[in-house]
């Protein structure tokens, strides 16, 4: 099965659990890991937790910022149960089902179920869950067909206002990502619980990163925040402004590398040089990089540079 280590990673926004979950995540989850942590003084926020980890070979990042995001179902996390994970033949089927049904067991502990753990039309064993810190998973049993994918994948859902807007998103970032390709697309039929032609299910790859895409329907009374962002690493300012330029389109939300595109994502637009300043820089270098890009909407590399040095 393919990893899901692109350029594109979820960054999660916690009040101050960030360590914490990342902690719990990694006791969850196999071949998971808690990568770095580093703390950010001087913030609006205060000084906070930048937290790095792995679940399942997809990366995340974190932060501990205070409670002025929340999470919703709007954007879950997928996680592919293949029975090619667990080795050949019904008894690896069974380790599959076993793993789901214990990850699942840990993951409901102090959350709430969405979808109940049951056989569904489109898998053997599937549900739909928040876990404690309200970040939401589908876990499903798989029976993939061509490409291989990675275990775990973020999902939009297009709920409310945005229903029915799945399909041009994707082809929007299909557009925009130049390392990318479409995957399924299955769609509702007539008589099913959203309009005919809807995306019940689709997928797609950005810069070797795969993700997932639905219709919700109407009347969810959720979309998507900051809760939930997409952090894309870019090596050259010219990428920068090139990611900035197409995704931004809620000027009011351009902060820190943070913008919102027309559907409501937000997206974080970092260069990946930041990452190594973060990880291996002296207090004194972050606190001089921190002050730096609280003044910044659209990061500016080479100011950032002079910053570090």
């Amino acid at each position: 099965m393919a990893s899901n280590a692109g350029k594109i990673i979820p960054h999660l926004w916690y009040d101050k659990e960030a360590k914490q979950a990342a902690a719990f995540y990694a006791s969850v989850f196999p071949q998971s890991k808690v990568l770095h942590v580093t703390d950010l003084e001087g913030t609006p926020s205060g000084d906070v937790d930048v937290v790095s980890f792995e679940v399942w070979g997809q990366r995340f990042a974190a932060i501990s910022a205070g409670p002025l995001f929340k999470f919703n179902p709007s954007i879950s996390f997928m996680v592919n149960f293949d029975p090619l994970l667990f080795g050949q033949g019904a008894s690896a089927a069974q380790e599959a089902r076993k793993s789901l049904d214990s990850i699942w067991g840990k993951l409901g502990e102090g959350g709430k179920v969405l979808m109940p753990l049951d056989k569904y039309p489109f898998s053997e064993r599937y549900g739909w869950i928040q876990d404690r810190f309200g970040l939401s998973w589908q876990l499903i049993l798989t029976n993939p067909q061509g490409d291989p994918r990675p275990p775990v994948i973020p999902c939009l859902m297009f709920a409310d206002a945005n229903n029915g807007k799945a399909e041009a998103a994707i082809e929007s970032y299909l557009s925009i990502f130049r390392n990318a390709k479409p995957g399924v697309l299955h769609r509702y039929g007539p008589g099913m619980p959203n309009r005919e032609g809807a995306v019940m299910f689709a997928d797609f790859m950005l810069e070797n990163s795969w993700f997932a895409a639905m219709d919700g329907g109407l009347q969810h009374g959720f979309g998507f925040n900051e809760a939930v962002s997409l952090m894309v690493s870019c090596d050259t300012q010219a990428e920068i402004d090139h990611y900035w330029g197409k995704l931004s389109a809620v000027p009011e939300a351009e902060q820190c590398g943070w913008l919102k595109d027309r559907f409501g994502v937000s997206w974080q637009i970092v260069p990946s040089a930041m990452d190594d300043m973060m990880r291996n820089g002296s207090r004194e270098q972050i606190g001089r990089v921190t002050q730096a890009f609280l003044k910044m909407k659209k990061f500016d590399l080479a100011a950032l540079k002079r910053a570090y040095a």
